[in-house]
């Protein structure tokens, strides 16, 4: 007798980041419903959350996280993950330095001149947070650079507060002054979104929570092994040249072997594209629908690189990296004097260390660099300076935005001697019209064609938002969500109405009906 023909759906995702890998993990958990198969074009899976080796004799650890240094606790997808494969998060307290000198510098962790010089620029911003939360669907895409030109928010509060805030958590492609204004609000205020807390003295509170990942390279490949024992196909180094055709029938590859350069078709029943959306477009080559190419089309990408190094002295030149009185302003209350005193490193504080940086040029002080001090960041680093009075040279990463602005970058001022690794970047750039063309056309593309579409650039550039989309697509497909956190479900619920115009409470409805 012939072998039984198999019944599963043959599903292909394109992309091996956090999207790919969610969708995939998703989908693997119905075995007899979906036969997956992963392509990776690179080769390991991770995406942009990738480690990179450092000498360890140098610098304190033999790996740093690149690309993807953490987050908020509101990631819960994300710490599920990690959870799983024995590699938690590691909680820190965010320490941020913006800009430069006392008429340019401020921080989240003790009072500063330019903070008291915008005192009452601060206190209007929650305000108009509320204002913007009141009338969202008729101010929420307006440039937030307009948004406070109309609230008569002074020049350089938008220039020095808020711009370098915003680019600082979102890598924006310096678009930061484009970004609509319900994003910010939602940054602020969406318990689903949010980044930080608004305060009405600081703008951002004093010393909130944040995370970092463990060792990212560890666990994706601890991840990717896990869906290889439950039966996902992972091949890594190739590449989906381009889709030949799109029917009833399923979808038809040409896919390329980058190792050993061998090219062939493949068939599938649906394709999953877990990749950026202009990478979206050229895949789908000529079998791109109209509708396709107007709502892909809408993402707008930019070309950053980012510079692992370990020069103190270029750091030093272009941020405050240390506490210096003539930078603090004078206390006007009892915790802003223990503020003070935490970042003098009284007590059994260390200091003011700060972890995110931002560089504004004077050109146009609208647009930034921005840096982290990974050893004052990442868990690893943190903790070989702690354990032993070895000094080890610092790890520093700086992000230049926006190759068509590089007359502008001072990534030759860094000594060449002292850099690590250079790592070029294709980012999101969260400008008005995304959230005007891109996002709410999403819902009209998913399963068209039997093609869906996941990454965090489906909305929001963050590794928790990529999971996300990724569960959402394999939903779409037919899989489960398997609950494990309230907070985490309704995330979920909302991006799936969002994205997909989807109910979860309807179609778990619909799928507990099935099963009678």
């Amino acid at each position: 007798m012939p072998p039984p023909k198999d019944q599963r759906r043959n599903i292909v995702i394109v992309g091996g980041g956090a999207a790919g890998m969610s969708c995939a993990a998703t989908l693997a958990n119905h075995p007899d419903k979906f036969k997956v198969t992963l392509l990776e074009s690179q080769p390991v899976v991770g995406g942009q959350a990738t480690s990179i080796p450092i000498d360890e004799t140098k610098y304190g650890a033999s790996w740093m996280n690149n690309g993807v240094q953490g987050g908020s606790k509101i990631f819960k997808h994300t710490f599920n993950f990690f959870h799983q494969y024995g590699l938690p998060p590691q909680e820190v307290r965010l320490q941020v330095s913006f800009g430069k000198g006392q008429d340019g510098f401020w921080t989240n962790c003790f009072p500063s001149n330019l903070v008291q010089r915008y005192s009452s620029d601060i206190k209007k911003f929650g305000w108009f947070l509320r204002v913007v939360r009141w009338l969202m669907p008729v101010v929420g895409l307006i440039p937030i650079s307009l948004m406070l030109r109309l609230f008569f928010f002074s020049k350089d509060f938008g220039d020095k507060m808020v711009y370098p805030l915003i680019a600082l958590f979102l890598g924006t492609g310096n678009q930061t002054a484009h970004v609509p204004s319900a994003i910010v609000e939602r940054l602020f205020d969406d318990p689903n979104m949010k980044l930080w807390d608004y305060d009405s003295e600081t703008l951002l509170p004093n010393l909130p929570t944040m995370v970092t990942f463990d060792h990212l390279h560890v666990f994706y490949q601890r991840w990717k092994d896990d869906l290889i024992k439950k039966g996902v196909d992972i091949r890594t180094r190739t590449e989906v040249v381009t889709v030949l055709e799109r029917s009833s029938k399923g979808v038809q590859l040409l896919v390329r072997d980058l190792s050993s350069a061998h090219v062939k078709e493949e068939a599938y029943n649906d394709i999953v594209l877990c990749v950026l959306a202009d990478d979206a477009l050229r895949i789908l080559g000529k079998t791109a629908t109209r509708r396709e190419k107007f709502i892909l089309g809408g993402a707008a990408f930019y070309d950053d690189i980012t510079v692992t190094h370990s020069d103190s002295k270029y750091f030093e030149e272009h941020y405050e990296t240390q506490f210096q009185p003539e930078l603090c302003a004078e206390p006007k209350s009892q915790d802003q004097k223990k503020q003070i005193a935490f970042s003098k490193g009284e007590g059994d504080s260390d200091g003011f260390r700060p972890m995110y940086y931002t560089f504004t040029y004077q050109q146009d002080p609208r647009l930034i660099e921005m840096s982290f001090n990974c050893s004052n960041y990442q868990h690893q680093l943190k903790n070989a300076n702690a354990k032993t009075d070895h000094a080890y040279e610092p790890v520093y990463q700086t992000i230049f935005l926006n190759k068509k602005q590089k007359h502008l970058w001072t990534i030759d001022k860094i000594d060449e001697s002292k850099i690590i690794k250079r790592n070029w970047w294709h980012q999101l750039g969260h400008r008005w019209e995304h959230y005007l063309r891109v996002v709410p056309g999403m819902m009209f593309l998913h399963g068209r064609n039997n093609t869906y579409f996941a990454g965090s650039w489906t909305l929001v550039n963050m590794h928790e938002l990529a999971c996300v989309s990724g569960i959402a697509a394999a939903y779409h497909l037919g899989a489960d969500y398997t609950k494990f956190d309230d907070f985490a479900e309704d995330f979920f619920a909302k991006y799936l109405l969002l994205s997909h115009g989807m109910i979860y409470s309807r179609q778990e409805r619909k799928r507990k009906q099935a099963a009678k």
